[in-house]
């Protein structure tokens, strides 16, 4: 039986009630929308804690039923019954629990910033950074999320070298941190006549977008020029000196966006060159915390194939979990669940490992 810690279950019901108690209060707005954020996020946990304290009473019911019920054969089977079916409830229960309790990324609530690039391949590695783009556009559709580019550059026969979106939502980084890595394609190129099966690669980051009180940036540690934008967009891109290049001159980090508005130009860039800063302090912090990085799923390091997308056999294979599935053509209509859920079990399973041992 799964032992869960009963005082921190208190703690948690205990800080859901005093939440509940001043929101009613009528707080002012300010105050009552980060007192929401935290009730949120503690309802569900504080919902199954009541609901297995429930059932522990009924469990303990049940079993004084069937001590009472002597010679009445009738009345102690139905009591065992209903014992069996509590105590399979109950087991389901601690399981939920004993997840809801883990230490959870700060990050994870958090929106994303998606930056995918094609990596060795030419034009094929081109087109199938364009694929995995639409892929997570599916995806995040299918969430609620909201998803826009940022920046992008075409290939020459489509997709695209790079291109970067915002990924806006709740939870969002929570589903897609484990995205990040080479993704590697096998297939026979629409760029190729002869019909071989060619290999190219894109890699994919995904990193949780940065507020204001999550990182600093100080003025005089920044360089902003402002450019003739190039590439499509026709005339008004060509003859406006409209594109935003920030340069983070501590770190060397430089950051364009080339859209009409330059108003708008540098806050994309600045939102980039955050989520970028915010990035590599996490990933200090992680290299500090060595255990913290070897939990994750894979190193952690970008340069790892993670996944296979064989398209001649419909294949997707996750490297890091060992997870193969022959529905690849669902996969890229943005039916991601089941490989994002899988990869999420799999990070809780060791997080558990270690609480355990």
């Amino acid at each position: 039986m799964i032992e869960l810690p009963a005082e921190r279950m208190d703690q948690v019901l205990k800080r859901f009630e005093m939440l509940e108690a001043r929101m009613a209060a009528g707080p002012e707005p300010e105050e009552y929308v980060k007192l929401a954020s935290e009730y949120a996020d503690l309802q569900e946990m504080a919902g199954k804690i009541r609901e297995l304290r429930d059932a522990e009473k009924e469990l303990a019911d049940l079993e004084g039923l069937i001590s009472e019920a002597g010679t009445d054969a009738e009345m102690r089977d139905l009591a065992e019954a209903d014992l069996e079916a509590v105590s399979e409830k109950l087991e389901a229960l601690r399981q939920e629990i004993q997840i809801l309790l883990l230490p959870r990324d700060a990050a994870d609530e958090k929106s994303a910033i998606l930056e995918i690039r094609a990596g060795t391949g030419g034009d094929e590695a081109a087109l199938f950074a364009g694929d995995l783009f639409r892929m997570y556009e599916r995806y995040a559709s299918s969430q609620g999320w909201k998803i826009e580019v940022v920046s992008a550059s075409e290939g020459e026969v489509g997709g695209y070298k790079e291109i970067i979106a915002s990924v806006s939502g709740k939870g969002v980084f929570a589903k897609l941190k484990f995205e990040s890595g080479v993704h590697r394609v096998q297939r026979v190129p629409e760029t190729e006549a002869g019909g071989r099966i060619h290999t190219s690669a894109a890699t994919v980051a995904v990193l949780p977008e940065a507020e204001d009180v999550d990182i600093e940036i100080r003025n005089e540690d920044i360089r902003i020029d402002t450019m003739r934008a190039s590439g499509a967009g026709g005339q008004h891109v060509n003859t406006t000196d409209s594109a935003v290049r920030i340069t983070h001159l501590p770190t060397g980090i430089m950051v364009v966006s080339a859209e009409k508005s330059q108003h708008q130009n540098r806050a994309r860039a600045m939102q980039i060159l955050r989520a970028r800063l915010f990035d590599m302090e996490r990933t200090k912090a992680d290299d500090e915390r060595s255990e913290a990085r070897r939990l994750q799923v894979g190193s952690g390091d970008r340069s790892e194939r993670i996944r296979t997308y064989n398209f001649p056999q419909g294949r997707l294979t996750d490297h890091r979990i060992n997870l193969t599935l022959y529905k690849l053509d669902r996969v890229m209509l943005g039916e991601l669940d089941e490989v994002i859920d899988a990869l999420i079990a799999d990070h809780q399973t060791k997080l558990l490992a270690t609480m355990d041992g």
